[in-house]
């Protein structure tokens, strides 16, 4: 089994080539040339929810699309917008729908909306990624894991930004083995935890966002894919879950020989 680091390597050594080929696919191609064609017709939150295409579309592009089906609640985020800071998307949890919020902020540019690059060309370049995402995901959520890291860590500033984002803190919390009951804790205790033991600013520096990656890739497929790394096969009667993250990065090292 191929590691997953190889897995994310492979599609993010040439990303721009990659994703290329990912637009070409006729499923992606015929989904994103309806919603260029569609998008500039929508005037109002009525017409976006109405046209199941092209929402189910955007849905996908901002990572929502397992929430599709929620329209009373959607229609909620988009219709207090973002601005106030009591606004239904602001007070919740997951920092996806303050985005989406964002990107089709009917609540302020009305009919305008939808002929703003963020609901038009960012949208599709959204969509194209996240379509790379999870189709890697298909066969290693792990890859999927890293590829969304390595695009969205450089934009965090904060441990609360990562916690606000499942994806990044299931990275974090991996790489600090953190545990899940950690959930449990105070927001403020954790985003402590955080900024304390990770350099968020780091992630700004391509090589040392690209050890992290690998470091969270090599614990991933400790847990997770134990085929992708044999030699921990010696460990068959203990709980990875145990090994220190250095240990196991290590491992990881010996066997690609890097």
């Amino acid at each position: 089994m191929t590691s997953t680091f190889t897995s994310y390597s492979l599609l993010a050594r040439d990303l721009d080539a990659t994703l290329a080929r990912k637009a070409a696919q006729p499923d992606v191609a015929r989904e994103t040339a309806y919603y260029k064609a569609k998008i500039g017709d929508v005037k109002s939150i009525d017409d976006f929810l109405g046209d199941r295409r092209l929402y189910t579309y955007a849905m996908k592009a901002y990572g929502l699309e397992d929430m599709t089906y929620a329209k009373a609640f959607m229609r909620k985020v988009l219709t207090e917008g973002v601005t106030d800071g009591k606004a239904f998307a602001n007070r919740l949890a997951d920092d996806r729908y303050v985005a989406f919020a964002k990107a089709f902020d009917f609540n302020t540019y009305g009919a305008f909306t939808t002929t703003l690059p963020a609901a038009t060309s960012e949208t599709t370049t959204a969509y194209l990624r996240q379509s790379l995402e999870t189709d890697a995901g298909s066969e290693d959520s792990g890859v999927r894991l890293a590829l969304y890291f390595a695009r969205k860590a450089p934009t965090v500033s904060s441990g609360y930004g990562v916690l606000g984002d499942p994806a990044l803190s299931q990275v974090v919390k991996t790489v600090l083995g953190l545990p899940d009951s950690s959930s449990a804790d105070g927001i403020a205790s954790q985003a402590a935890i955080i900024e304390k033991r990770v350099d968020l600013a780091s992630f700004k520096d391509p090589d040392k966002l690209q050890r992290f990656v690998q470091r969270f890739t090599a614990i991933w497929d400790a847990q997770n894919n134990a085929a992708s790394a044999p030699v921990l096969n010696l460990f068959a009667d203990s709980s990875t879950q145990g090994l220190d993250a250095s240990l196991l990065l290590s491992l990881q090292r010996i066997r690609t020989g890097n």
